[in-house]
């Protein structure tokens, strides 16, 4: 019945079997966490009470749309692996908690550094730009090698999980992309470090090459996925072939 109720609400993936159907203590745990996070992302905890204060939070709006649509990606990701595999394995428990606390991490550096780019709240010094963008990128594949290894954890169970050729291929794209995501970081991290001081801000619009990749990514899963679907479609209907 919950099952039924489920699957009206929120449709499953397309092309993938959903396993986890009811919400665990574990998924619930970690929605609670996700919330906290996001609360610390808030402007101000205070309703404004004057219209300096309201122009004031107002002014970090922007800053806090970003961070929260960041959050909510690694959120999405979440509820989507658990929706996937439906994994409750000591191991699998341990990465979660490990990426929850990950994401606590994450929070304050990803505010500062909106904040510091939307707002223009002060000018720093190059070596606090530095600080900045090695704890930020640290934190950022801190979070996304958690979900590389829950990735790769579904992988390593994908006979006991009887992943089809299909799942199989959206479980290895998912645990690539994750991984570019922890290279990303590091990367950002490493040039911040490496760089001299007048190209230091480098290591910050290193970042948008994570549309580039996504681009190229979704490309090259893209095709493989459609030879997977004309492989099914020709056995399921050999006489297809002939034609």
């Amino acid at each position: 019945m919950i099952r039924e109720q489920l699957a009206g609400i929120i449709p499953p993936e397309r092309g993938f079997r959903w396993r986890g159907a009811e919400i665990s203590r574990l998924e619930g745990f970690s929605d609670a966490v996700f919330a906290f996070a996001l609360t610390l992302l808030v402007v101000s905890l205070e309703v404004p009470k004057t219209y300096h204060e309201l122009i004031q939070a107002m002014r970090g709006f922007l800053a806090f749309a970003v961070c929260f649509a960041l959050l909510a990606e690694v959120w999405y990701s979440h509820y989507r692996f658990f929706r996937r595999y439906g994994l409750q394995t000591p191991w699998a428990v341990f990465l979660n908690c490990a990426l929850l606390f990950f994401v606590l991490f994450y929070v304050y550096p990803l505010k500062f550094l909106f904040v510091t780019v939307f707002e223009g709240g002060g000018r720093i010094e190059v070596h606090e730009a530095r600080v900045l963008f090695v704890i930020y990128g640290l934190g950022y594949a801190a979070v996304f090698a958690s979900l590389a290894l829950l990735y790769l954890d579904a992988w390593k169970k994908r006979i006991a999980l009887a992943l089809d050729d299909i799942e199989r291929l959206k479980t290895r794209q998912s645990l690539t992309d994750h991984t570019a995501m922890i290279i990303v970081g590091l990367a950002s991290a490493a040039l911040a470090l490496l760089l001299p001081d007048r190209l230091v801000g480098l290591a910050g619009y290193f970042y948008l090459l994570i549309g580039v990749y996504f681009t190229l990514s979704g490309m090259f899963f893209g095709k493989r996925l459609r030879e997977i679907q004309q492989r099914i479609s020709r056995e399921a209907d050999p006489a297809e072939t002939f034609l």
